[in-house]
Parts: C-alpha cells; structure tokens; sequence
C-alpha cells in the first residue's frame, strides 16, 4: 500500500494549530510559545511530515535549490568542483540537485530545462564551452546563473576561473627552460574558448617568447578521457614532439602510460606538464608535473557568488579569477 502523503493541514489539524503556526514552526520563526512549538514538533515527528520544497516554493518564490549542471561526474576535475560547491550551498542552506550533460550540447539543453522546471533559484554551470543556445536559455528564464570552471567570452554570466592562458604560458616555459623545441600542445576541442582562446594563446605567447614557430601539427584534440591519452602514441611519435602540455590528467596519464608502454622514458625521453593537479597526478609513476588549480575554492566561490545574485546582494566583481601554481613533480626534469 503506497504512503499517505502528510501535509501541512494534517500537522496543524493534529496539534490543534493554524497551518501558519506550523509554517513557523518549519521555517525556524522566533514568534511562537515554547509549548506551542513542542507540540508542533512532537506531531511533525510523529507523522515524519517533510515539508515540501517546491509547494513551499510556490508560495515564496523561492525552493532554496540549486541545480548544478556537469558535464562529468566521474571525472575527478568537476567532482572537486562539485565538493566546493555542496559545502558552501549547506553553509548557506540550499538544497543541489546535481545532473550529468555528458558533454553534450543537446543533453545540456534538456538537463537546464528539467532544473528550471522543478523551480531552482540558481543554475552553476560546468560545461567545455558555453553555446548560443544555452545562453539563450539563461537570457529567457532570467534565473541567476554562475559558470564555474567555464568561461563566457562576452562576460556576460558570472564566472570563477583560474588565468589559463597564464598558466599554460607559465607550463609551456618551464618545458622550453629545459631544452625542448617541439612541444605538444594536447586539449579537448578547441571550441571550448578556455583551450582554443586562453590554453591556446598562452603556449602560443610562450613559444612566441621563445622564438620558436608555432606549428599546427603540434596540436592535438582529444576527449578529456584516458582512453584518449592512450590512443595518442602514433601521432605524438609522428609529429617529433619531446614534451607535452597537457589539458587535462586522465589525458595526461593515459599519454604518460602509452609512452612508458613502448619504451619511451618520462621524463628523460619526453616531458609532461598537465592542468588540474588532481589525485592521478601523483598515483601515477612517474607522478606528473602540474599546473595546480584550487579546484575546491572555484566550486565554493562559485556558490558563494551565485547566493549573493539570487539574493540582489551587491556585488563588486562577477568574472572572478583565483590563483594558481606549477607543481614540479617526476614527470619534468
């Protein structure tokens, strides 16, 4: 037999209440008698009433919810993000609904629509790149809206990043420093702006620097997989490259693996330096040289930004940029 659904009505009729008393009960209202509010508590226990969210959020225009949308969540890059972000949502006592867009342009459009339909105050947004069609879908539903770990190129949507073309330009640098000339620029596709705008134009700036000609046959587009790392052997070896600047780790380890596995020492032979400095950068062997993102702080920082637009809080700036470093580690000399 399906479970009778407790509302509202039923706590108060049991405690001889108005469903306002138990409304502010619920929401925690100073302006209710000791005994009163025993009273409604014992009976809300005794009948396991949970308040309704979105029934609530009807009434207030708000459900305290937030969807987060992932483009991977298995990969350990948006699963840190994410913690950042959950953290911050319970201090501020917002509820996440998490979903998973594979990465795709489609997938990301149904998953943004399903979120605004259940009512969420605020959508933070991880995808590889920020298409005409999703902005469209922010623009219309007028729900505030923060990229983390993505970027607008028209800054136009709030956004917490890292400076990546810096910080390629500062990876691309330490692999000139140590003698190479043909270094392999490996990301995913070039129309997410973060690698071909920022990633690309920092190893481009670095290279520049160094006197040393930009080749195209030096850059390599992948999915941000292992899979993928491990398939690259044949072109990296075709294209003489002796280093790598790597966009991200599973990549980066599944490159390192392919190379081991025929015979190439790392980093004696060939150089890596990758992008996110998470737990496969050092449970590989070697352990790999890292750009190091406060991967963390982006999510928390993201959530942070995203509570102060739903509440018309001020404020000073909303293209927000964190620190990063290089962490050498065996995978560079």
């Amino acid at each position: 037999m399906e479970k009778q659904t407790i509302t509202i009505y039923d706590v108060a009729r049991e405690a001889s209440v108005s469903m306002a008393t138990v409304s502010r009960v619920v929401n925690g209202n100073p302006n209710v008698k000791p005994a009163t509010r025993k009273k409604v508590l014992e009976v809300i226990e005794r009948l396991d009433y949970r308040p309704n969210a979105v029934a609530r959020g009807l009434a207030s225009k708000r459900t305290t919810t937030v969807g987060v949308i992932i483009p991977d969540v298995a990969n350990t890059y948006f699963a840190s993000l994410a913690r950042g972000i959950d953290d911050v949502a319970t201090m501020y006592k917002y509820n996440i609904i998490l979903a998973n867009s594979d990465g795709d342009d489609k997938k990301e459009i149904n998953v943004l629509n399903t979120l605004l339909a259940k009512q969420v105050d605020g959508i933070i947004f991880m995808g590889h790149h920020l298409t005409d069609e999703v902005r469209g879908e922010f623009s219309r539903s007028k729900t505030p809206v923060v990229l983390a770990g993505s970027i607008d190129p028209d800054n136009q949507v709030g956004s917490v990043n890292i400076d990546y073309l810096e910080a390629t330009k500062d990876a691309t640098d330490e692999l000139i420093k140590s003698g190479n000339k043909k270094i392999a620029f490996v990301s995913g596709a070039l129309i997410d702006p973060i690698n071909g705008v920022s990633r690309l134009n920092g190893y481009k700036k670095s290279l520049a620097e160094s006197k040393i000609s930009f080749n195209e046959g030096l850059v390599f587009e992948c999915d941000y997989s292992y899979k993928a790392g491990l398939g690259l052997f044949d072109r990296i070896q075709n294209s003489g490259a002796t280093a790598a600047v790597v966009a991200d780790d599973e990549l980066a380890v599944g490159l390192l693996n392919t190379l081991t596995d025929h015979g190439v020492k790392v980093p004696e032979e060939f150089e890596i330096i990758t992008s996110n400095n998470s737990l496969y950068t050092d449970i590989a062997r070697p352990s790999v040289t890292s750009i190091s993102q406060p991967l963390y702080d982006i999510g928390a920082v993201a959530m942070r930004l995203l509570t102060k637009l739903m509440n018309k809080e001020e404020i000073d700036e909303k293209t927000i940029i964190l620190p990063y470093g290089l962490i050498k580690k065996d995978s560079t000399k």
